[in-house]
């Protein structure tokens, strides 16, 4: 409160002045008000003190300007002065009261300076009541639906959404009420002209100053363009997903269904990153009842590691065909790993030999993860194997291994995508996969619905794994019907004791019919052993329900040739013979020589 006379002379003020100026009440009285006032708006003042003489009432001084006061460390700050004349005996006195509003004045710039940001965003910015009723809008909000604020004003929200997302739109305004906010919601509106636009919304609720909610508020965003871009990117990435799974198949191959051999395959790329990757898997059909199984995984991911994958896959295949044992087939394709110069290449790799007639698995393992065996009633186990190095480290002895498994149990081959998860610890997602192949080998089931089911259960999330599962389950095919063996001398009065061997055989399986042929093809194959191998010689014969195989083993690590003989030579013509009526045979190495064996179909 300050008291100054008709000439502008302080005669009272009070503490808050001091307080509010910073100058003691001795400085003041006296002295005129215009110590007070900020300089450039001392003529000003004069001249409305001079007009409020004139006309004495209450009212407000400079009605519709910006008034200043001045503190006495010369700094300015924005006041509101409320004049009341005084008639005392002394002649007219003026009170005048000195309100600061620096906290009022900044928090209208503020409110200004968002009110001017809402009004120039880009995004559609609009408020309602509780009840939907439209009380804002911008002038983006305008832009985007193609209402104006007149025609928008008091209406219902529901009027930007189609008819068919009235639920949608109860449910978000009972979410505000509640006081919830809600980000990014995804969702159709529709414009003025019937277009449906996909937008981004963002919704909060307003409150009252005791925090009760009173309306909300809306943030709408386009998001047409991004949606047509992603919908572009789908179909792009579908299309290359395509081509790189049309290119990982091409390099896999399709191994050949073998008659008495069942099998479930799953390969599931990876669905981050690149879609080719190094996983592989292949049967390979040996004859004499045997077949080769091969899964390997080249590390990393991309085109490089699935070219990788195709020449070993070839070269695994080729060499496998030869006949050579699991921990050859290791040895070669360790150096052929090598030869692919390519830094730092690791493969991980398992190769196993099912001699059906035996019930005999012959297995090497180069670093790959341990093959399980499921048994109906029995359950699950690793089948043990010796730990080999990967293919690629170089310098490595490998080792195999034999072990009888029983007809009716099942090979489980797997690459590190189905259990090398993030978050899990690999040891706990083995044993895990152990437990499901336990519970599901019960009985014998059905091994197409066993490999959905193993894959349901360690990668429920079917769209989140980062890495290849290849899942390979092979049935072992049940024993033949029939086997006899004999063992015989490298002597030349052992090829009519084999054919007489062969032929009591045959009689007593009912096998007659090709009876003929199988005393020649063996009468030639066994001559060959006693004059070109070492003895003793090893004979024996089996039979499935499809066909007839016989082998004949001897102690010479020397594979038979066939060759062209000429008219006048008088030996030479064996293998030719058993190629022509064979409907299969062929010559496989073993630790002692090597077996030579052929089939016919009955």
């Amino acid at each position: 409160m300050i008291i100054v006379d008709d000439t502008g002379t302080i005669r009272l003020v009070n503490a808050q002045t001091e307080a509010l100026f910073g100058y003691g009440r001795e400085e003041l009285l006296g002295r005129t008000v215009d110590l007070l006032v900020p300089d450039r708006f001392r003529t000003h003042h004069t001249a409305h003190r001079t007009g409020y003489t004139n006309n004495r009432q209450v009212r407000p001084m400079g009605a519709g300007l910006e008034l200043h006061g001045l503190r006495k460390d010369g700094t300015e700050f924005p006041v509101e002065i409320s004049l009341s004349p005084l008639e005392t005996t002394d002649g007219l006195l003026v009170s005048a009261a000195v309100r600061d509003v620096s906290d009022r004045k900044a928090a209208e710039e503020r409110i200004n300076e968002l009110a001017a940001l809402v009004e120039s965003s880009q995004d559609a910015i609009l408020a309602k009541t509780l009840d939907g009723h439209i009380t804002y809008w911008n002038a983006a909000a305008q832009r985007l639906y193609g209402y104006s604020r007149a025609q928008v004003m008091g209406r219902h929200v529901s009027l930007l959404a189609p008819p068919d997302h009235g639920p949608e739109i109860d449910l978000l305004m009972d979410r505000l009420r509640n006081g919830e906010r809600v980000e990014h919601f995804e969702t159709l509106r529709v414009t003025r002209h019937g277009d449906l636009l996909d937008v981004d919304i963002t919704l909060w609720p307003t409150r009252s100053s005791d925090g009760e909610v009173i309306g909300a508020c809306a943030i709408v965003r386009d998001i047409s363009d991004r949606k047509r871009a992603e919908a572009e990117l789908t179909v792009l990435y579908e299309q290359q997903r395509h081509i790189a799974l049309t290119l990982q198949r091409s390099l896999m191959g399709t191994p050949p269904a073998i008659p008495g051999l069942t099998t479930a395959s799953r390969y599931r790329p990876a669905t981050q990153g690149a879609g080719v990757g190094g996983d592989w898997f292949d049967l390979v059909p040996l004859g004499a009842g045997r077949v080769g199984i091969l899964i390997g995984d080249v590390m990393g991911r991309g085109l490089e590691a699935a070219a990788v994958m195709g020449q070993l896959r070839s070269a695994a295949h080729a060499l496998a065909k030869t006949g050579m044992q699991p921990r050859q087939l290791m040895q070669a394709l360790d150096a052929a790993v090598a030869d692919l110069d390519v830094p730092d290449q690791l493969v991980t790799c398992c190769y196993l030999v099912i001699a059906a007639d035996a019930g005999a698995v012959t297995i090497c393992s180069a670093g790959h993860l341990p093959t399980l065996v499921a048994t109906p009633g029995e359950g699950a186990r690793a089948l043990p194997a010796p730990v080999n190095a990967p293919l690629g480290v170089g310098d490595v002895l490998y080792q195999q291994c034999s072990a009888v498994i029983p007809p009716g149990a099942t090979l489980v081959l797997y690459t590190d995508g189905l259990i090398e998860t993030p978050g899990s610890d690999i040891e706990d997602q083995l044993s895990q996969l152990t437990s499901t192949l336990s519970d599901l080998f019960t009985t014998a089931p059905d091994l197409e619905a066993a490999a959905d089911h193993v894959l349901t259960t360690l990668l429920p999330d079917a769209e989140g794994h980062n890495d290849d599962v290849t899942l390979l389950l092979t049935r072992l095919p049940d024993a033949p019907l029939a086997a006899v063996s004999l063992d015989l001398p490298a002597v030349p009065d052992s090829v009519p004791e084999g054919r007489a061997f062969l032929s009591k055989a045959l009689t007593s399986w009912g096998c007659t019919t090709k009876a003929d042929d199988a005393r020649l093809l063996l009468s030639e194959v066994l001559t060959n052993a006693v004059q070109h191998a070492q003895g003793p010689i090893g004979l024996h014969v089996c039979r499935t329900a499809l066909d007839l195989t016989v082998e004949v083993g001897d102690h010479s690590p020397q594979l038979p040739q066939p060759r062209f003989a000429a008219e006048d030579d008088e030996s030479g013509r064996g293998l030719i013979l058993v190629r022509a009526l064979a409907d299969d045979w062929g010559v496989r190495p073993t630790d002692d020589g090597k077996t030579t064996w052929f089939t016919l179909h009955l």
